[in-house]
């Protein structure tokens, strides 16, 4: 056998370590959500919505910057949005070529470009004769 062996992992230990990050990912959310709920009126910052009793849970907290480890005591990086409204808002900041550490948004991580000269066949297409608009 090789000195280098595979260290194995008790399943037992790595659920309960994930359970652990969970149960901080969780307090970590709910303390900043309830200073946004007590901050903020109940009301989506993008549609504009308003929420209450039950459906309070629809309304989330959305990071202005995307970092999710920014919150500020003051609300400053806060705004409230619906669920439907935060999905967009993290779609938008996908399509904008956000994601993936700030990569293009035509570009993925081979550095593969699929839309490289698209403009130049397009221009040709304009230019040709034989084109119907």
């Amino acid at each position: 056998m090789s000195a280098m062996r595979r260290k194995r992992i008790d399943p037992a230990s790595n659920a309960e370590f994930l359970a652990g990050v969970r149960k901080d990912q969780a307090n970590r959310e709910k303390t900043y959500r309830e200073q946004a709920l007590k901050l903020f009126p109940h009301v989506c910052a993008k549609c504009g919505r308003e929420f209450s009793g039950a459906r309070l849970r629809e309304l989330t907290v959305h990071h202005k910057d995307n970092d999710h480890m920014n919150n500020p005591p003051d609300g400053s990086n806060w705004e409230l949005l619906c669920l439907y409204c935060h999905d967009d808002e993290h779609e938008a900041y996908e399509r904008a070529g956000y994601h993936s550490g700030g990569s293009s948004i035509d570009q993925n991580s081979s550095g593969f470009t699929p839309f490289a000269g698209l403009g130049d066949l397009l221009k040709h297409k304009e230019e040709s004769p034989d084109s119907k608009e």
